[in-house]
Order: structure tokens, then sequence, then C-alpha cells
């Protein structure tokens, strides 16, 4: 995972801290999103895609335990870092119980916290590496493994046919770029002709309606060469 394109959600309800940590990221080349309490994020994380949280423990209306919960019931893979002025253990055995990727005390520096996120973003990258080798592949807020042929989203999974696997796996493995729709055509279909390509944009039809789910997934049509998933 590349810095650029990396987009943090900070909840953070202290909103001087917040907005200093902000500028921060910011300025370090990480799009940064602020919330000043657990339901405004929650909010939020539903309707953008990131790849980063920073959440403080104690926040009115959800606190970030609840917000990480709630988190992790659709997405296992972000990484989550906790802010808290607490140093008690049993916060800190919940928060990585919760599924939290690491803690970090108030007061702290910001260098402190860039690089744990790096560290994590490195750890992230490895992991998605390995997915990929296993056939699996995370699209926003959605998980498609290749071998069982199946999207999930929120736990709802959706089963794939072989062809649009094996077309949504190309586009997988071609995102943010433009695949060629006669390279899919001979390769899937094993021929280009005016019918086979019909046929595709058949499926590449289906593929964009079960990705509707995930407004940050877009599966565009690039006239003229072919396709592009843009992630």
């Amino acid at each position: 995972m590349e810095q650029d394109k990396v987009k943090v959600l900070l909840a953070e309800d202290d909103k001087n801290l917040g907005t200093i940590l902000k500028a921060y990221l910011e300025a370090k080349g990480y799009p940064t999103t602020l919330c000043v309490n657990g339901q405004e994020a929650f909010d939020v994380y539903n309707k953008e895609a990131f790849d980063f949280c920073i959440i403080d423990i104690m926040m009115p209306v959800k606190d970030g335990f609840a917000l990480t919960k709630e988190i992790r019931k659709t997405n296992k893979n972000i990484p989550i870092i906790f802010l808290t002025a607490k140093s008690m253990q049993e916060d800190k055995l919940k928060g990585f119980e919760l599924g939290a990727d690491d803690y970090i005390t108030k007061p702290f520096s910001m260098e402190e916290l860039l690089v744990r996120m790096k560290a994590i973003l490195r750890r992230v990258k490895y992991d998605k590496d390995d997915f990929k080798k296993k056939g699996i592949f995370i699209l926003g807020q959605f998980t498609f493994d290749y071998n069982r042929q199946i999207l999930t989203l929120k736990n709802v999974e959706q089963k794939l046919t072989s062809k649009e696997s094996e077309l949504l796996k190309m586009l997988c493995e071609n995102a943010n770029e433009v695949l060629d729709r006669s390279i899919a055509l001979n390769k899937i279909w094993y021929d280009d002709s005016y019918f086979n390509a019909r046929s595709m944009d058949v499926y590449i039809t289906k593929l964009r309606k079960y990705l509707k789910g995930d407004p940050n997934v877009e599966l565009m049509n690039v006239h003229g060469v072919g396709f592009k998933l843009v992630l």
C-alpha cells in the first residue's frame, strides 16, 4: 500500500488535538477525516473508504471500543490504533481483543504515532501480498475469494460463476489500471469475437451490480480500450 493512497479516519473528541493531528498527518501525505465522536466516525466510515483508523477510547455518543466493534463487523483487516489518556492494562487488553493493531497513550509524540503507523502499514502490505498469493483480494469493503468464487460484503456472501470470478480476478490484478478487453477475452473466452465481447459486457454489468454495495469501488468502461476497477 503506497502512502499517497492511505486515507485516515481520525476519531478524537478533543478538537484541539484532533485538528493538530489532522494537520500533521496531512502534511506527511495522509489525507485525514476528523470526527469528534464515535457515532459521527461510524457514519462517515460507512459512506467513505478508509485505509487506516486512529480512534480515541473516551468519546461521547459512542466510545472507541464500541466504534471498533462496529467497524470490525464489516472489515476485519483495516488497521486500527487506539489513542487514550488511560494506561490501565485491562483497557489495553480489551482494545487488542476487539482487534486493535496498536495502542498509544497520551501524551505522545506525533513522530511516535507516525512510526507506529508505518510499521503497521508495512505489515498490511505484506499481508495483502500474502492474500493475493492465496487468491484473496480486498476491494474497499469487499473481500473476494477467487478460489471459493465468493464476493463478501458485511458478512453477506455473493456466489460468483466461474467466468465472473475469472473476470473479477483479472480486474483485481490490474486494479486502478485499464484492463484491455481483447486480453481479457482471449484469456477467459479464448477468442475476441464480437459475440464473446457482448457476452463479456453482460458479465461486466453483473459485476458492477454486485459491487454497488461500496460506492467507493467503481468498475468503469474505458471507451474503445477496456475496463478499469477503481479502488
